[in-house]
């Protein structure tokens, strides 16, 4: 028995199988009655039968959850989880562990279905029910077995193939206020989803070393991207007239944090006024990653600007023109030319 964060502990091996758990007291005394008690269960063979999660709910896993494991994770993440949370909450209630079964996940995916949810906003939040019921096994010991991994997750056709052509950005650029026009130049040479962009210090900015840092991103881990001229260029202009309300780099008129919904709906206008057809902002560092792959930029380059932690991720937002795969077919002209040379020599000598 042992002490961690003034709650006692107890760690037991029985039969080829280990126990660790806290015993949820400050008392010495209790802890040692509660630890006798687990002992005399396990020998008469009911300990493994008696889990905690019998008697606990959804609701109390996913309190649990949000209070432990939620702030470990990036800013954009807890979001995400909050925003699952409000579609999985009414639907499993106090509803106890034990009685969520694979066949009432399947019930769940078929209502998000019939409420026109997306295949990924379906898999999103299923992503996180899984992680909560395995925290649940592995870790807090509450029940045996996560029932999500018996579901198969929805299939995701609904992957964009959406960029910007050079005539489609000049248009763009053409009908957008300064201050977006800014934003979407930037985007475009930076990559940053909207999150990032909006929230960018001049703390996180390094004129000198032409390099901006990303603190809050998708994966957790910070990234460090380099400025080409044009970013650049954007920076210096900016950093002459700074925000005395904050250190954002983009700022509203007023000097506040620019609301993610203004932004839309500015982008939006720009865009119907473009011309432009299905084109959304997050489809600018799609354009971005298409334009590094067309220039000839590895895959694995173009992962570390995006801050993927899975290449696959890239290969979605990366496409080559056949103008940009030509070089991968001259390159053999050089063979050719030294085949057929020696096959000249050889007739020549015959």
């Amino acid at each position: 028995m042992y002490k961690r964060g003034g709650v006692w502990w107890t760690c037991i091996r029985y039969g080829g199988k280990k126990i660790q758990r806290s015993l949820e007291t400050a008392d010495k005394k209790l802890a040692q009655a509660i630890e006798a008690k687990i002992k005399t269960e396990i020998v008469e063979g009911k300990y493994f039968e008696k889990l905690t999660g019998n008697s606990k709910t959804f609701t109390d896993m996913m309190e649990k959850f949000m209070k432990e494991h939620a702030p470990s994770v990036s800013i954009s993440m807890q979001r995400s989880y909050s925003a699952s949370l409000k579609h999985l909450i009414p639907f499993f209630g106090t509803s106890k562990l034990s009685s969520i079964s694979p066949k009432m996940i399947s019930e769940y995916k078929v209502l998000r279905k019939s409420e026109e949810a997306k295949p990924a906003t379906v898999n999103r939040e299923l992503a996180m029910l899984s992680k909560a019921f395995n925290l649940a096994v592995k870790e807090w010991e509450w029940i045996k077995d996560n029932p999500v991994s018996k579901v198969p997750k929805e299939k995701e056709g609904n992957d964009r193939d959406r960029w910007l052509a050079d005539d489609e950005k000049k248009r763009l650029l053409n009908v957008s206020p300064p201050w977006l026009r800014n934003i979407i130049i930037f985007d475009l040479h930076t990559g940053l989803r909207q999150g990032e962009l909006l929230s960018l210090q001049w703390n996180r900015v390094n004129l000198l070393r032409r390099t901006i840092i990303i603190q809050e991103t998708k994966s957790g881990k910070p990234r460090t991207i380099p400025l080409n001229q044009v970013a650049f260029d954007i920076l210096t202009e900016k950093s002459k007239i700074r925000n005395i309300k904050n250190d954002l780099v983009f700022s509203s008129g007023v000097g506040n944090k620019i609301d993610r919904h203004n932004l839309r709906r500015a982008f939006n206008i720009a865009i119907e006024k473009a011309g432009l057809r299905d084109f959304h902002f997050h489809d600018l560092r799609h354009t971005f990653a298409t334009r590094l792959a067309q220039k000839g930029i590895d895959i694995y380059k173009i992962s570390k600007l995006l801050g993927h932690h899975d290449i696959r991720m890239t290969q979605r937002y990366s496409h080559h023109c056949p103008d940009s795969l030509r070089d991968g077919v001259q390159i053999l002209e050089a063979d050719y030319n030294l085949t057929t040379l020696e096959e000249k020599r050889e007739v020549a000598n015959a």
